[in-house]
């Protein structure tokens, strides 16, 4: 038992120190569990991301749309499923509403399926079912940005269709 904890936290310690050149990622983490909320941000604080945190679904919201941060200065919003005041679906519910592009992982410990396949839009990026490993939390958070990139990437590196040759080689 004591080498499986061994092995466990080394590995713990090389997924922290791969991420350590994430400083331009801002992520909200928005979960009613203090210590979980906390853990989640000291973890993610340490693997070099910006962290910010709120206590539940509203205060979460009011931090997407405090005085000096638009919902666009955050990368990632990573947020509980049934808290108090708002509950995270309601809070990506309004997210979406607004059209936000934000990528959202849900954190719970039950899954809202009837909740997504009745409004595929809620979908988010990923769904992390607790209890979680460190590992699960900061692989999947990666994977998540590295998916978001790529696609902004795709999107922003398309040519323009005026610089391209048309059928008979003539460009418009």
């Amino acid at each position: 038992m004591k080498t499986k904890n061994v092995v466990l936290a080394e590995k713990t310690d090389s997924v922290l120190i791969q991420n350590k050149t994430n400083l331009s990622h801002r992520i909200l983490v928005v979960e009613d569990d203090s210590d979980i909320r906390r853990l989640n941000a000291e973890v993610l604080k340490i693997s070099g991301y910006e962290v910010d945190t709120a206590e539940d679904g509203e205060a979460g919201w009011k931090a997407l749309h405090d005085v000096g941060y638009a919902a666009d200065s955050y990368d990632l919003l990573i947020t509980d499923c049934n808290m108090p005041k708002l509950s995270g679906l309601n809070l990506v519910k309004k997210l979406r509403a607004e059209r936000m592009a934000l990528p959202v992982i849900i954190a719970t410990g039950t899954l809202p399926k009837e909740e997504f396949i009745g409004h595929p839009w809620l979908k988010p990026a990923a769904i992390l079912l607790k209890p979680y490993t460190v590992d699960e939390l900061v692989g999947t958070v990666r994977e998540v940005l590295r998916a978001t990139a790529s696609t902004y990437a795709q999107v922003e590196l398309l040519p323009d269709w005026r610089s391209q040759p048309s059928a008979n080689g003539l460009r418009l």
